[in-house]
């Protein structure tokens, strides 16, 4: 699944979103509103992890939502 799936479905995928990530705030996923790079930053600065690690829980959340 591409990311602009997501994107555009965000307000379904904001739930999976929460549970995967539950250190985010329900507000803090309305601004990210399925922008990757805003969900990498939150990710980050919410669990103190880099960049890299961010973007490959990301990819893992893309690839677990597929179907």
């Amino acid at each position: 699944m591409s990311w602009d799936r997501v994107q555009g479905n965000w307000k379904q995928f904001k739930g999976k979103a929460k549970s995967q990530w539950g250190k985010l705030t329900d507000d803090q996923l309305d601004v990210i509103d399925g922008e990757r790079e805003q969900l990498a930053g939150k990710i980050q600065e919410a669990y103190g992890i880099s960049r890299q690690e961010a973007e490959k829980q990301i990819k893992d959340f893309e690839d677990s939502s597929k179907g």
